[in-house]
C-alpha cells in the first residue's frame, strides 16, 4: 500500500484538498478533544455537496455507522464510514460556527469554520450563497432527553481519528473548529492530521 499524502490542518484553520474515487482519508485528532469540521463537494458535471440532512434521511440515523454512506444533496453517496477508531459522538444537526455566533459572544472578528469553508472554496474557485451544515467530528452534542442540545467537552482521546472512503472524485474541506471559550474542544483549539491513501 503507498505512503498516505498527510495534510496538517492548524488550530482554527481550515484545508481543501481533492481526492478520487476509492481513496482512502483518515481525520486524526492528534492531542484529543479537538472537533473538526468536514464538507464534501463535487464540481463536476454539476455543483453537490455532502448533505447531512440527506444523510440523516437515507441512513434513518443521527449519524451513519460503519459501512453507511454520507450522501449528497442529490442523495448520491459522496463518503463511507470504513472505520470509526474514536468513542464519539459525532455531530450532524450543528452548522458550522460563524462570526455571528463569536459576536454573540462578545469575541468579534473571532476565527471561525465558516468562513474557513469559504476562504477555502474560494481558493478552488467556488463561490456559494450559503454554508452547507458540516459534519462535525469529535464533536460532543448528542441531544437530551428533553429535546435540548447541549455541547459538551470532546472526549475523543489522542489518536482518536475515523476512516473515510470517496465514492465519486471530491474536494474535501476539513476544519480544525475555531471555538476556545467554551468547553466544545476542550477549552483549547489544537491541530487535525489528515492522512490520504491512494485507493488500489
Amino acid at each position: 500500500m503507498p505512503d498516505p499524502r498527510r495534510i496538517v490542518v492548524p488550530p482554527q484553520s481550515g484545508r481543501s484538498f481533492r481526492v478520487s474515487r476509492g481513496d482512502l482519508v483518515r481525520i486524526v485528532d492528534p492531542k484529543g478533544q479537538q472537533v473538526s469540521d468536514l464538507w464534501a463537494f463535487t464540481t463536476e458535471p454539476t455543483l453537490d455537496w455532502l448533505s447531512t440532512s440527506q444523510t440523516r434521511d437515507i441512513t434513518e440515523r443521527l449519524f451513519p455507522g460503519t459501512g453507511d454512506h454520507f450522501y449528497s444533496a442529490a442523495a448520491k453517496p459522496m463518503l463511507t464510514l470504513v472505520e470509526d477508531a474514536s468513542p464519539g459522538p459525532h455531530d450532524m444537526l450543528y452548522p458550522a460556527c460563524d462570526s455571528a455566533l463569536y459576536e454573540r459572544a462578545g469575541f468579534p472578528n473571532h476565527p471561525n469554520c465558516r468562513d474557513n469553508l469559504m476562504q477555502a472554496l474560494a481558493a478552488e474557485g467556488i463561490s456559494l450563497p450559503f454554508a452547507p451544515d458540516p459534519v462535525d467530528l469529535f464533536q460532543n452534542s448528542l441531544p437530551q432527553p428533553d429535546g435540548r442540545l447541549v455541547v459538551e467537552a470532546s472526549i475523543n482521546p489522542p489518536g482518536g481519528s475515523v476512516t473515510l472512503r470517496a465514492e465519486q472524485d471530491l474536494l474535501l474541506v476539513v476544519t480544525a473548529c475555531s471555538v476556545d471559550y467554551y468547553p466544545t474542544n476542550g477549552g483549547v483549539c489544537t491541530e487535525i492530521e489528515v492522512e490520504i491513501t491512494a485507493g488500489s
